[in-house]
């Protein structure tokens, strides 16, 4: 009965108090590993304070999109981006870009939970510290960042003790709460519940869907059910194109496009 109530508020928490506004705008966005092309001509626009979902079959380009909203294919060799990426007007790709700074501004979760092998509390402070904050403020951050997480409580007495430690949901929270450290304005999420049981995956939905009142979330999720619960629109990508995107209802109820119908129905992927 608690979780159906508590999926009753989530429900309602959709309807946020701001009206959406682009964050992020993708134009004809291309992205080549050496001679491959991994993503062809993806325009989009990623709302402020809402939960932006990306589905589609295996390799079909999702996360090495989402790595193109913080840059993190500049770590791969081959890698080479065509097109625009804006950000509050900025185009992320100019060469007088801070990646240090994009990458504070526009965290990333991975699919597996990957703390430092360190203590809680300097998990959390690890970015802060980087970016300077003085030692006094640190355990105000970490605080706020746990409770953010909704951590804060099972982790409280256990600060010092290693964050290796923690249950796999635990640790997938407290990857969050790192993020959350430094104050981002979008996360990425690259299906972050996939190594989970059900419940650790409510939580982070129940987090996810309070989370969009500060920020935008993009979420890559190979769960279509997780999409259609927490998601205010979806996008659908298939061979590196983004096939279509829309309200969540849309896309899984009334897709304009007859592969995407495929896919949700579960004729192919």
């Amino acid at each position: 009965t608690t979780m159906v109530e508590t999926r009753k508020t989530q429900d309602a928490s959709r309807t946020t108090p701001h009206p959406p506004s682009a964050k992020i705008i993708v134009r004809d966005l291309n992205l080549y590993y050496e001679r491959m092309r991994a993503l062809r001509d993806v325009s989009v626009e990623i709302n402020d304070h809402e939960i932006t979902a990306l589905i589609g079959p295996s390799g079909c380009g999702k996360s090495s999109f989402l790595r193109c909203l913080n840059r993190m294919n500049d770590l791969i060799r081959t890698a080479r981006v065509e097109g625009k990426v804006w950000m509050d007007g900025v185009d992320i790709y100019d060469k007088n870009v801070d990646v240090v700074e994009l990458r504070k501004r526009v965290g990333m979760v991975f699919q597996k939970p990957n703390p430092f092998p360190m203590s809680v509390f300097d998990n959390i402070a690890y970015g802060p510290r980087l970016h300077g904050v003085p030692k006094r403020e640190l355990p105000d951050i970490v605080e706020q960042s746990l409770r953010a997480a909704a951590l804060w409580d099972e982790v409280k007495d256990k600060l010092r003790q290693s964050a290796m430690d923690l249950s796999g949901g635990q640790q997938q929270r407290l990857c969050i709460a790192r993020c959350l450290a430094v104050d981002p304005e979008v996360i990425l999420l690259d299906e972050p519940c996939s190594a989970l049981d059900p419940i650790s995956t409510f939580r982070i939905e129940e987090l996810l869907l309070q989370l969009k009142q500060r920020l935008a979330i993009v979420l890559v999720t190979h769960n279509m059910f997780q999409a259609s619960r927490i998601a205010d629109r979806t996008g659908f990508f298939l061979d590196g194109e983004l096939i279509e995107i829309g309200a969540t209802v849309d896309i899984f109820e009334r897709p304009r496009d007859a592969r995407t119908d495929g896919f949700v129905r579960g004729r192919f992927g």
